[in-house]
């Protein structure tokens, strides 16, 4: 289909719906940048030879798919994008973005070695008050803040480790201190941006979020590093996939994903 003029009126396929196809494919294409306005449904109509009806339908359709917001009194915008996500490997964030195509940077807020507290030394297996390297960071796709993570390593495993700049803190730990991760598990819940999250990822204190506890084993089954992501609720979503299994639904995967272009919150 052509990007304006008129619709194919003999395919079995409701006029509103082709055209809701072919905004979609220009949305996904690039025409339409995120934020921008889209043609107002008189323009629209006249675009592509259609009734305001149908136009109105096909922008209901998008909406619906979360491709486009409408504002009262202002007109129709394309919507960010979030990162659909199914089962996936396990990666860094710069691995994840890389797929994505987009440009992975960080923001170092602190780095420093102190002692465990109770709940850090219980995921990691050390005993009490043993030392762990604390790194916190904002991480950023394509310049947007998308989670703020703080990363707890056994300070034994990585003596003399300093993060400067965009490096993957995996790359770092395999190529230096040879620690490759060979599996992870993480926990999701739902929460509400504290003041501290809400500055540093650009939202509302109050907006929801996801905070993600990620526990990530050497191949040995050794836990290596513990990591609390604060994740942007505006950028992703859980992803569920289910089989039924003896009588029941046994979940198969469960994976954050960027409802429309979405991001899975992946490690370091």
């Amino acid at each position: 289909m052509s990007i304006a003029g008129p619709l194919d009126k003999d395919l079995p396929l409701p006029l509103y719906h082709q055209l809701q196809a072919v905004l979609k494919a220009e949305i996904e294409s690039g025409k339409w940048r995120p934020d921008e306005q889209l043609p107002n449904e008189t323009k629209l109509a006249e675009l592509y030879r259609v009734s305001k009806i149908t136009v109105r339908q096909a922008l209901h359709e998008l909406a619906e798919l979360g491709y486009i917001r409408r504002e009262h009194g202002r007109g129709t915008f394309v919507e960010r994008r979030k990162f659909d996500e199914g089962p996936r490997e396990l990666t860094s964030f710069t691995e994840e973005m890389r797929r994505h195509e987009l440009v992975a940077s960080s923001r170092v807020l602190s780095q420093r070695r102190v002692e465990a507290d109770a709940r850090v030394a219980d995921a990691l297996h050390l005993p009490a008050k043993s030392t762990v390297f604390v790194l916190k960071r904002v991480r950023l796709a394509a310049g947007e803040p998308m989670s703020l993570q703080t990363a707890h390593i056994p300070a034994a495993f990585v003596p003399g480790l300093e993060v400067t700049g965009n490096v993957s803190l995996y790359e770092v730990l395999q190529s230096r201190y040879h620690l490759y991760a060979a599996r992870a598990r993480e926990t999701y819940f739902a929460a509400a941006a504290d003041s501290v999250a809400a500055k540093q990822l650009g939202i509302p204190a109050g907006a929801p979020v996801f905070t993600v506890e990620r526990v990530t084993l050497l191949p040995n089954e050794k836990p290596f590093e513990f990591v609390q992501s604060v994740v942007r609720g505006d950028r992703y979503s859980i992803v569920l996939d289910l089989v039924k299994h003896d009588g029941g639904n046994r979940v198969l995967t469960l994976r954050s994903a960027d409802r429309k272009n979405k991001l899975a919150p992946s490690g370091v």
